[in-house]
């Protein structure tokens, strides 16, 4: 008789009897008793498992075998550079947008929450603005070396703004800002429709005060914008421009360049705030920051070269695009 098994044999003759062919002749020993020689059965390889009736255990056990965290840190290793790219590219085209009129948060917030939905809201608005206040402050640097800056009325607005801007991000954490959602769209299109209908505003610059009641008027709009800012946020840069050329009478290219300064000042309030609860990625903002920066001369470079004309039209554009999206924020999200 012939038991066969894998890994091991075992012969069992009559005495005298011929092996069969394909069988090892029994060993006796000295004694002339019979001797079953069985081997150890080897170790298993995962790859090499055959099992007829299992036709995927050969994958099975392929995929048991891979390192699967070793896989995902490779993954999220190629992702990460992608992850760059991206919001630094939002992030260049909100600073060119933001130096001309203002409306770089149209671009690079919702990138920003696109790019990580996971994120805490928190944290990607502290990002956005830690990458942001250098764009602002760039321009700012730049029209001063080229535009009238009325220092002496600038300087109250943004102390005001700055103040206004932390109290805003204070309240905003005691009470939600939802209410204003809906009022938003309304507010900017009457913005743009009273643009359009004034056809020689901000066309050119006149002040229309001097001294103390300047200053008065351009605190109260850093006061009420900077608040704003704090509070809620979208549109700040397009409301500081219009309210230069609606209540102070500068052109587009001179408001545009009091709202850097402004805007810089109520930037650095809800950063500053950012920063103390822990909510920003300094990693991100280092590489968005210079991003924003060339972004942020290039778009100060254009408005210089073209002066006011091109600043209104660019106005316009980014206050219909901000109605677009705060209109869908309302009503159709």
């Amino acid at each position: 008789m012939v038991q066969a098994g894998l890994g091991a044999y075992s012969c069992t003759h009559h005495p005298g009897a011929t092996p069969m062919h394909g069988e090892r002749p029994q060993e006796t020993d000295p004694t002339g008793s019979d001797i079953k020689k069985d081997k150890a059965p080897a170790t298993p390889v995962p790859f090499l498992i055959y099992k007829p009736n299992k036709p995927l255990a050969l994958i099975d056990s392929a995929r048991a075998a891979i390192n699967t965290e070793a896989f995902i840190a490779l993954l999220n290793a190629t992702m990460v550079p992608m992850d760059y790219v991206i919001v630094s590219l939002a992030s260049l085209f909100a600073g060119f947008v933001d130096a001309i009129v203002g409306g770089g948060g149209l671009i690079l917030v919702p990138a920003l929450f696109a790019t990580f939905p996971t994120a805490h809201p928190a944290t990607l608005f502290g990002t956005n603005k830690g990458a942001s206040i250098w764009g602002t402050g760039i321009a700012t640097w730049q029209y001063s070396r080229r535009v009238e800056m009325r220092w002496a009325a600038l300087w109250p607005a943004a102390l005001a703004g700055l103040v206004a801007s932390f109290a805003g991000a204070w309240l905003v954490s005691v009470i939600s800002p939802d209410f204003l959602r809906k009022a938003l769209p309304f507010v900017l299109l009457a913005v743009m429709l009273y643009t359009l209908a004034k056809k020689e505003l901000g066309r050119t610059h006149k002040p229309r005060f001097a001294g103390r009641h300047e200053q008065l008027v351009a605190a109260g709009i850093g006061l009420l914008i900077g608040f704003y800012d704090g509070f809620f946020g979208p549109g700040t840069g397009s409301f500081l421009v219009f309210l230069f050329v609606r209540l102070l009478g500068y052109d587009f290219l001179s408001a545009s360049a009091a709202a850097k300064l402004v805007n810089t000042a109520t930037n650095l309030s809800a950063l500053a705030l950012f920063i103390s609860k822990g909510h920003i990625w300094w990693h991100f903002v280092l590489v968005m920051a210079v991003a924003n920066v060339a972004g942020s001369l290039l778009g100060t470079r254009l408005a210089l070269k073209h002066g006011t004309g091109f600043v209104r039209v660019v106005f316009l554009l980014v206050v219909s695009a901000l109605i677009l999206k705060t209109g869908y924020d309302a009503f159709l999200r």
